[in-house]
Formats: C-alpha cells, structure tokens, sequence
C-alpha cells in the first residue's frame, strides 16, 4: 500500500462492518446498534485480525455526539428547557448522588480506595448522550413533555461531569491519587490545584455563564443572520455547509474558550438556530451525517470492549450492570413519580437513564491518569456500557410490556376522578380534540368514536394544507401528530387529534382504522410510512391509502406494500409546469370564446 491512510481505513472498516452486523441484527429483530457494538469489537484491540484507530474512532464519535446533540438543540427552544428545570435539576442532582453511593459502595467491597469509589460512581451516574437520544428520535419523543424532561435531565448531567472533571485533578491529592497526571481532558478544563476549591467551582460556572450570555447575546443575532444570508445566495451546498461549521465550531468554541462540553456547545447552537425559520432545513440537512457518525460512536464504544473480562470479572461486573440498569432506574421512576408525573413519564425516563457512555470513558481515563481508579474499575465501566448499551432497547420493550399492567394496578389503588363532560362537538373533523389529548401522558390514547373519516398522519408543511382542505370541505378527519406544539395548535383550531407515532400499535388503533376510509401518510419518511401501510392493510384491507414519496424507489416501496395512490412531489411540479406552459390559454383569448 503506497499511502498509510488509518483514517480511510478507520472509517470504511468501521461503517462496512457496522452496516453489514446493524443488517444481521435487523434481520433477526435485535436492535441495528447491537451489530454496530459488535462491529466495534471485532475492529478493536481485542480481536484478532485488523485493529482500527482507536483514537481516530474516538475524535469521529465526538462528531457523532456533536451533530446529535446540535439536532436536539433544533428542535427546543430556550422556553422548553426551563420549562422542565423544576424537576430536571433536583432530579439529575438526586439521581447522581444515589448512584454514585451505589458505585462507592462496590467499590469498597472490592477494597478501593474513597477516591477510586467517587470516580467510579460518579462514572455510572452518567447517561449517554448519544444512546438516549437515539431512543427519544426512534420513538419520536424529543419535542414530547417526556422528551423535555430527559433532554433537560441530560443537560443537568453534562454540567455535573463538566464541573467533576475540572475539580477532580485538584482533589486528587487529598483523595489519595496524584495531583498531576498526563490526562486527555482539555487543558481548558484543567485548573491549577492552587486555585483551592472553591476557586476552581467559581471559575468554572463563570466559564458555563459566560457561554450562556454569548450564546444568547450574540449567537441569537449572529447564528440566524448567517443562516438567512446564505439562504438568499440560493446554493444547496453553501447552506449545508454552513449549517455544519455552526454545529462543529460553536461546540469546538464552547470546549476550548469556555471549558464546556462539546455536547452542551451544540446544543446551544443548535437551541439558537431554532428561532431561525430555516430551522427545519438546517435539521434536514444535517441528519445524513449525523447519522453516519453516530454509527461510530457505537462501534468506537465496541472497540474499548475487551469480551474476555467477561470471564476473568464475572460477579464485579453484574453488580456494576446491575447498578446502572436496576439502581439509576429506580431511583429515576421514584424522583419522577415523587414529583407528580404520570407513570408513563417516569417509566420512559427510567428507562432512557439505564445506561451510560461517553463522559463515563473520559472520567474513567481520567481516574486511572491520577491514580485514583485502578485499571479494573475502567474495565468495569467499559463492560457496564457496553452491556447497558445493549440491554437499553429490551428496557424499552419491557417497559412497554410492564405498563399496562402497572397502570391497571394504580387504577385500582386511586380514588376515583371526578369527570368534566366535553362540550358538543361541530362540525364534522372538528370533534372533541380535548378527548384525544389530554390523557396522553398516562397511558393508550382513547380510541375515537369517529367512523367513515380519513386518518391523515402528520401535520407539518404537507399535512397542515391537506387537514385544511379536508376541513374546508366539511370532512370527517383526524391527525396522528406527535409534536406538542402542533398537537396544541390543532386542539386550538379543534381539530381531533391522536398524539403519538402512528408507526405505534396503540396509537394507531386509536384512529379507528377499521371504520375509516381514508389513510393519508404526509410523512416523509419513506420506510416509517411503509409500516403504517402494513398496519393499516391488515385493520382494513379496503381502505384507501395515499402517500407521499421523494424518489421513484420510495414509490415503489410505498406500493408494493399496499398503498393505493403515492404521491412524488418533483413529479407534480414537472406537471405544474407543464400543464402551465402548454395547458392554458392566455386570459385575453379565452375569454371570447367562453362568451
């Protein structure tokens, strides 16, 4: 090979082997990450045959977590996040605390020092960016209340391990490990010991302030303008490239000026970035990368696995499994019932908490750097990962399994809720919205009493024009929407309603498909829109089905899972236009001639 190009070879072993292994395991109904994990494994260190960069690996999941985090930010706005601080912040603080004594508790009976017990409870009482989110995004929760509170729990998390990063080296001393060590974490982050204390806590939540003020002072004028200006310059190209230098450098910006996680940098970014009505675009046109990249992250995860401490650290690491899984759970479902939250919420919240990732391998690497964690307690965290990782989507299905019953169980212990009846319905299409929405946190939404009507699923730019013309035309319709936002716009205009993913079971069977008449799918995502197809023809092989695609490929897919009429919008504006140019006359020669 003339060239030594690790990068190249990094990327292509790392993706190859991701989708080949995220395909077998689609194939037998496990979730595609567990193949990435398992890529990851046979690329690293551990295995024999080729070995990929680790460090490589590590700097493009960072990208990962990067574009994933600017993502999210796109999606909320400063509003929605303080909304959810009532219990985001007591209840990560809590949840910490009571992980990290589980952790410093392991960690004695394995006859560790008090330091190397912080260090490793601290390590599993952090979540991973990357594996929550992608959860919130399969389920379609991110803009939901329950989607809130996690990302908002999330943010809480990162600032905790911001501020245990940069005061672990001064501690170290009086912990027991050694005050300077050669560490990976930035020097930013790295505060002199002679500081004290308090100093180096005083300066770091000026550092965190002071990139808040900027974010909002400057990136709220500066970020969208930029946006704008390009926008106008009418290139595809210039616009997605400055969506992504937004992303990488406000994060890299936030790392290195201000000490603050690359995370929580494009998160911001991505939060000022939504007030800009280019928003949805700049989402749009960065998912194909951070897809990719998050496929990384899990194969870098994978590489750090060593399977055969499977064997040599048998009971040490299932205590510690069970610590992430079982005791961050718990402690997550009671801090949330505590606070009032339906059960629903606090399951999912449980259970977008059972894992952990990225800012556990920095604090692991940083307490092995400072003497603080013995080289066992990082194989511990490793192995707790990557096995959290993989158990996280059976916590999802269990949950799902386990509400129902769980739900039935508090029905029976409540006292009984005083009903208020609706008021009358209007006309048809417009019928108590209130019934379909108001309950949705606590379990199936009500089944709709509706019948003839047409479903039409989703009500962004595509669907808010059909719901328009439905209801001009006096036709019984509802909407499948999972986004509050226009959940409440549509309660508003009232607009009857089924908050969810349609993709969904429960959901589905809430529009009653079985009466119905009409599917309309405005979704524009292709292969979710072909599982609504299948769930729609096997409740009623008779109804018609009309969907949306963007290339002749999806039209295809769309058909040959059932749908009757599948709409291509490149090939309706080519028809526009030429109809337009040789389909009409001039006003000033048709009008004689209808005289």
């Amino acid at each position: 090979m003339p060239h030594d190009t690790p990068l190249i070879a990094t990327i292509v072993a790392g993706l190859g082997l991701a989708f080949v292994f995220g395909a077998l395991a689609n194939r037998f109904r496990i979730p595609p990450l567990v193949g990435y994990l398992v890529a990851g494994v046979l690329v690293g260190p551990n295995t024999p045959g080729f070995v990929a960069d680790a460090g490589l690996a590590n700097e493009l999941a960072e990208i990962g977590v990067i574009l994933l985090m600017f993502g999210v930010g796109l999606h909320f706005s400063l509003k929605d996040l303080l909304s959810v601080r009532a219990i985001a912040v007591p209840g990560a603080i809590v949840q910490i605390g009571f992980a990290t004594a589980l952790g410093a508790g392991l960690s004695w009976m394995l006859g560790w020092s008090m330091g190397a017990g912080l260090v490793f409870g601290l390590a599993l009482s952090v979540a991973s960016t990357v594996v929550l989110l992608r959860a919130l995004q399969e389920r379609r929760m991110i803009e939901t209340e329950r989607g809130r509170i996690a990302v908002g729990w999330l943010i809480v998390e990162d600032l905790a391990m911001v501020l245990a990063l940069v005061l672990l080296p001064a501690l170290a001393g009086v912990l027991g490990g050694q005050e300077q060590a050669d560490t990976h974490v930035s020097g930013v982050l790295s505060l002199p010991a002679s500081y004290g204390i308090w100093g180096v806590v005083g300066i770091t939540l000026a550092k965190v302030a002071a990139f808040v003020v900027v974010m909002l002072v400057v990136g709220r004028r500066v970020i969208p303008w930029i946006l704008h200006y390009v926008a106008h310059t009418g290139s595809r190209e210039l616009f997605r490239l400055a969506v992504l230098a937004i992303a990488l450098g406000v994060a890299f910006g936030a790392a290195k000026l201000f000490g603050v996680s690359l995370a929580l940098g494009a998160f911001f970014a991505g939060m000022i970035m939504s007030e800009s009505e280019l928003s949805h675009r700049a989402a749009e046109e960065s998912l194909p990368l951070r897809d990719a990249f998050s496929v990384l992250f899990f194969v870098s995860v994978g590489m750090l696995f060593d399977p055969f401490s499977l064997i040599s650290n048998g009971w040490p690491i299932l205590a510690t499994l069970a610590i992430i899984v079982i005791g961050k759970s718990l402690a997550a479902f009671v801090i949330v019932i505590a606070f009032g939250y339906p059960l629903a919420t606090a399951l999912m919240i449980s259970a977008s908490l059972a894992q952990i990732g990225e800012f556990s391998f920095i604090l692991a690497e940083l307490g092995v750097g400072l003497k603080l964690l013995p080289e066992q307690g990082r194989d511990l965290i490793l192995a707790g990962a990557i096995l959290s990782i993989v158990l996280n989507p059976l916590m999802f299905l269990a949950i799902d399994w386990m509400k129902p019953w769980l739900e039935a169980r508090a029905a029976r212990t409540a006292p009984p809720v005083e009903t208020k009846p609706l008021g009358p319905a209007t006309e048809p299409g417009q019928v108590a919205s209130v019934a379909a929405t108001t309950n949705r946190e606590d379990g199936p939404p009500p089944r709709t009493t509706l019948a003839n009507h047409a479903i039409l699923i989703g009500y962004g730019r595509v669907g808010s024009l059909v719901g328009a013309a439905l209801k001009e035309a006096a036709l019984p319709f509802l909407v499948i929407e999972d986004a509050d936002k226009t959940l409440a716009r549509l309660k508003a205009d009232g607009i009857e309603t089924v908050s969810g993913n349609a993709a969904n079971a429960e959901v589905f069977a809430a529009a009653n498909p079985e009466g119905a008449r009409r599917l309309i799918l405005a979704i524009p995502n292709a292969f979710e829109a072909g599982q609504i197809v299948l769930r729609a023809r096997a409740a009623n092989p008779g109804i018609n089905v009309i969907a949306r695609a963007h290339s002749d490929a999806e039209v295809e897919h769309l058909k040959g899972l059932g749908a009757d009429t599948v709409i291509m919008g490149e090939r309706e504006i080519a028809r526009g236009i030429v109809e337009e140019v040789l389909g009409h006359k001039p006003p000033e020669a048709s009008e004689p001639s209808a005289a």
